[in-house]
């Protein structure tokens, strides 16, 4: 974090700002905590008992996200630490919501910034999934292990392989979306900050207005595309590169997880073309975008789509839960945890129809212990609970309905913007008293954490004997 921060310190001393100065500080204050963690423990062994397992990765989202905070709280923006820790957090968790105005505005150096936060959150994330969560045994990522490990279907032979190779494939598809984004009319500056916050579904742009600033549709339609790349599973490209490509459609995740959003693009385009008027291929491409956006938990916006009337805000506040593919980069509940719900609701039905049947839960062919289908069924469990009390804490600081619960929603799902004129595609969270944010800080960073790994550590028996 500390070495990252002095891409942006060169970037605002190339356009004479003073916070390069700022961003300097910051930097060499970081290195030196970090710095001392690395010799404090060099040379030692690195082994893990699981209860350091889980305080290790929730401390190291919060440390992180507290320093990523430095240079926005001393900057000239003149943020307090409330709204800097808020904005900083938001980006490495790729949530999105921003406290921010007059981005158009501002120096190089905090666009820079904000928009590494979200690309550096994204590799972290996928890293996470890949090494943490399954052997977390947290939210059914076990799956995840054992598709990313089974002989058949083997990536590469080892965790720490996977997640090289995953981020090798991530920087790849970043350098692939700059230059798409350049050859459609960005400048390099623009081009490279929208591609970070672009593949890792963060949401972050130098514009108030989103990419709806970019009036181009080539650059809606290509942040479309790597909005979804974003949002399927890494250990897909490996494969293809190896040559598997048939294994890409043959994963059911991503089959299911792009039905899903064309059968949910083609009803609201029907929608807009029925209702508002608009033409058939900007009704698609209006759908398109903004439902991309909202299911991959990226956040982008180009129309304030809460003034698209009644069916298409209920739409979105239901497209805020869903999320992309295990193994991606994007939030919410995620398409193979929908799958694992209803293979289990599937298996109750057959016991409910054959009270004396015995009926074995599998998937894709393989045998699904309860283990698996327990923790994914608690997880989806455990993120309706945590909505509705969340939604509800905010209610009682004094926030409307819809701003409380589309807050809560679009925090623990990821996703950035939330519905209504206060925090909606046209709002931002600046508004919000402290308590709100904080509150929300803490939703998005339990939601990137899947919930449990946060959970677990705050019990009382997690510390005993210890």
């Amino acid at each position: 974090m500390g070495i990252a921060m002095i891409v942006p310190a060169i970037a605002d001393a190339v356009a004479g700002h003073r916070d390069w100065a700022t961003f300097a500080a910051s930097s060499a204050s970081t290195i030196f905590v970090g710095g001392t963690f690395v010799l404090s423990t060099a040379g030692g062994p690195i082994q893990l008992n699981l209860r350091q397992a889980f305080v290790l990765t929730t401390l190291s989202w919060i440390g992180l996200s507290a320093v990523g905070a430095l240079p926005l709280a001393f900057s000239e923006l003149g943020l307090s630490y409330t709204d800097a820790f808020f904005e900083a957090i938001s980006g490495l968790t790729t949530t999105g919501s921003t406290v921010l105005v007059g981005l158009d505005q501002m120096p190089p150096g905090i666009l820079l910034w904000r928009a590494m936060l979200q690309w550096l959150g994204g590799v972290g994330i996928i890293v996470m999934a890949i090494a943490m969560l399954p052997y977390l045994r947290v939210g059914g990522m076990q799956l995840f292990r054992m598709e990313s490990s089974d002989r058949s279907e083997k990536a590469l032979p080892r965790a720490a392989q996977l997640a090289s190779a995953t981020s090798v494939a991530y920087a790849v598809l970043t350098l692939a979306c700059v230059i798409a984004y350049s050859m459609a009319g960005m400048t390099t500056f623009e081009a490279v900050s929208h591609a970070m916050t672009t593949v890792s579904t963060g949401g972050y742009s130098t514009s108030d207005g989103s990419l709806g600033h970019f009036e181009n549709p080539a650059i809606h339609w290509i942040a479309t595309l790597f909005m979804v790349l974003g949002a399927l599973p890494f250990v897909i490209y490996i494969q293809a590169v190896q040559g598997r490509r048939d294994l890409v459609w043959q994963n059911s995740q991503v089959r299911r997880f792009v039905a899903g959003l064309v059968l949910a693009v083609l009803a609201l385009a029907f929608w807009l073309w029925l209702k508002r008027g608009e033409a058939p291929l900007d009704a698609l491409r209006l759908a398109a975008f903004n439902v991309v956006s909202v299911v991959t938990t990226t956040g982008y916006a180009t129309a304030d789509y809460g003034q698209w009337g009644v069916f298409a805000v209920l739409a979105f506040f239901f497209l805020t839960f869903l999320g992309g593919c295990t193994g991606s980069t994007s939030g919410g509940i995620k398409a193979l945890r929908f799958e694992l719900a209803a293979v289990v609701i599937r298996n109750q039905f057959q016991r409910l129809y054959q009270p004396h049947g015995v009926f074995a839960i599998s998937y894709k062919g393989q045998r699904l212990s309860d283990d698996i289908a327990r923790s994914a069924m608690s997880f989806i469990f455990i993120f309706i609970l945590a909505f509705a009390i969340l939604g509800l804490a905010l209610s009682a600081l004094g926030l409307d309905f819809i701003t409380a619960f589309s807050g809560a929603a679009t925090a623990i799902a990821n996703v950035g913007p939330g519905l209504g004129p206060v925090i909606g595609p046209a709002g931002n969270f600046s508004s919000l008293p402290d308590g709100a944010k904080w509150m929300l800080s803490a939703g998005m960073l339990m939601g990137r954490l899947e919930f449990l790994t946060v959970l677990v550590a705050l019990s009382p028996m997690f510390w005993r004997d210890w």
